[in-house]
C-alpha cells in the first residue's frame, strides 16, 4: 500500500526500537494468552472477521537486528503496521497518537477487538497506530515479500505519543516508555507483569494466584485438582494406563505420555483463572463440573466433568492432529 498522506518524524525511530530484539525469561510452558480475554489462543494466522474501512495497512522496512553489528544483521524485513486516522485532529493541532504494541499473536484479532482505543481516539482526536510484533502474522523475517513498503519520512513531531499494550504487549509499552521517554509521553500497560522476573517476584507467583482462585471458588474442587496430578501419573504407570486415560478423557488421539494430559488440564485451569470475569466466571464453571460428579466417583472421574463444563460437549477434547503455525513457532522461540 502507498505511504500515508500525513506523517510523523518519530515513526521511523519507533520502528527502529520496537521489537528489534526479543529475549524472554519466562517459563517454557507458559501458554500464549490473548490480551482481550477468552479461551486458548488458536493457531490462526489471520482472522476472518472483516476489517474496518477506517484501517490502512502499511509495511516498514525493518532492520533484522539492531544490537548485532555483523553485516547480516542489517538485512531488512517487512514489519506490518496499521493506521486508523478517522478521529485524528491532525499534526497542526498537536493531536495525540495512540501506539498499540502487538503481542505474541497476529495483529488481525486486535484490530477489531480493542474497542478501548477507538473510544478514546474519538474523545481525544487521536490517531491510532497498531504495530505487529515480529515473527507473528505478516511480520516474518527471513522471507521475501512483494508488498510495497513505507519509505517516506513522515511528519508530526509535536504530536504526543502514548504507547499501549495488554499483557506481554503492556510489558513492551512500559519498558519502551522507561527507555525512550523522549519518544513516548506515557504508557498504558493493562495486566502487564512488568516485574515478573527472578529475584523480584517468586517464580511460582503466577500459579499461586491460580491456585488461590480455585480455593476461593471451592475448597473441595481445589483439593480434587491437587490430588489429580499424582493420580494421572499413577494411572499412566499401570498396564494399558495411557490407553485407559485416553478413553477416560476422550482424547482425539491416544496419549503417548501422561504429561500431555497434565499440561492440557493445567492450561485449562490457568486460562479459567486468568479470565475469571463476570458473568461467566469460568473457575466456578470448572469447579461446578468437578464438584457435581457423583460422590463415589474417583478423582479422575471428577476431573473429566470439569473439562466438559469448561469446553462444552465434544466428540474429543485435545491431542488432535494439527499443523504447527508460524505463530506457535514464534512463541516457542520467545520462551526458550
Amino acid at each position: 500500500m502507498k505511504s500515508p498522506m500525513f506523517s510523523f518524524q518519530w515513526l521511523p525511530f519507533v520502528f527502529l526500537i520496537f521489537l528489534s530484539s526479543v529475549s524472554a525469561t519466562l517459563i517454557n510452558n507458559i501458554p500464549r494468552f490473548s490480551p482481550i480475554g477468552g479461551n486458548f489462543l488458536h493457531d490462526l494466522e489471520t482472522v476472518s472477521a472483516s476489517i474496518s474501512d477506517d484501517l490502512q495497512t502499511f509495511y516498514y522496512d525493518q532492520t533484522l537486528d539492531h544490537f548485532n553489528y555483523r553485516p547480516e544483521s542489517y538485512t531488512t524485513f517487512q514489519q506490518r503496521y496499521v493506521i486508523n486516522s478517522k478521529y485524528w485532529g491532525g499534526a497542526t493541532s498537536n493531536a495525540p497518537i495512540l501506539a498499540y504494541f502487538g503481542a505474541e499473536a497476529p495483529l488481525d484479532g486486535d484490530l477489531s477487538a480493542i474497542g478501548f482505543l477507538a473510544d478514546n481516539a474519538q474523545q481525544f482526536q487521536a490517531l491510532i497506530l497498531y504495530i505487529e510484533h515480529r515473527y507473528y502474522g505478516k511480520s516474518i523475517p527471513f522471507r521475501t515479500r512483494e508488498e510495497a513498503h513505507v519509505k517516506e519520512t513522515l511528519h508530526g513531531n509535536n504530536s504526543p505519543v502514548i504507547v499501549i499494550g495488554g499483557s506481554y504487549g503492556g510489558m513492551l509499552a512500559s519498558w519502551f516508555r522507561l527507555k525512550y521517554p523522549h519518544v513516548a509521553l506515557g504508557a498504558l500497560a493493562s495486566s502487564a507483569p512488568i516485574l515478573y522476573f527472578d529475584d523480584i517476584t517468586p517464580q511460582n507467583g503466577y500459579f499461586s494466584i491460580v491456585s488461590k482462585d480455585f480455593k476461593e471458588a471451592s475448597e473441595t474442587c481445589y483439593q480434587t485438582i491437587k490430588k489429580s496430578w499424582s493420580e494421572i501419573d499413577k494411572a499412566a504407570s499401570q498396564p494399558s494406563g495411557l490407553s485407559n486415560l485416553s478413553k477416560e478423557f476422550k482424547t482425539c488421539r491416544p496419549l503417548s505420555k501422561s504429561s500431555k494430559l497434565k499440561a492440557y488440564l493445567g492450561i485449562m485451569y490457568v486460562c479459567a483463572a486468568q479470565y475469571n470475569h463476570p458473568l461467566d466466571y469460568p473457575v466456578t464453571i470448572v469447579c461446578g463440573g468437578i464438584d457435581g460428579a457423583p460422590s463415589n466417583a474417583s478423582i479422575l472421574q471428577k476431573i473429566f466433568p470439569g473439562l466438559v463444563a469448561y469446553g462444552g460437549i465434544s466428540s474429543c477434547y485435545f491431542n488432535e492432529p494439527k499443523n504447527i503455525s508460524k505463530t506457535t513457532m514464534g512463541w516457542n522461540w520467545q520462551v526458550k
